[in-house]
């Protein structure tokens, strides 16, 4: 059984930061892609940042430069630093890791919400 755990987010004002954590656990075999979505009210999920296949990161173009994903293999965990935070940055930010536990599969995590006001 795997189980992807989201922490973090909160209420910040603009130009503020959070920092989110993600944790994936259980019959892991390996972690191919692991990063961050958010999905704001009214809009489609989107991808925020990852971690590739190929190990690379990629970022929407709205939060490069701001937005920092990290990750630790060791404890099959990633990081999101957000500094300089919008009011456009409010969602609900969940985690994703595309993994092998007898097959390959998307595991979620839970989501956590974060909010920025102006």
């Amino acid at each position: 059984q795997v189980h992807v755990v989201n922490f973090g987010g909160g209420l910040v004002q603009a130009g503020g930061s959070l920092r989110l954590s993600c944790a994936a656990s259980g019959s892991i075999f390996t972690i191919n892609a692991m990063g961050w979505y958010r999905q704001a009210p009214g809009k489609q999920r989107e991808l925020v940042a990852e971690f590739t296949s190929g190990g690379s990161t990629n970022y929407a173009d709205s939060v490069k430069g701001r937005f920092t994903i990290s990750r630790d293999n060791a404890k099959n965990t990633v990081y999101l630093q957000m500094n300089s935070l919008k009011p456009e940055d409010t969602g609900r930010y969940s985690c994703k890791a595309h993994l092998w536990a007898g097959t390959w599969h998307d595991y979620w995590g839970q989501g956590t919400q974060v909010t920025v006001s102006s």
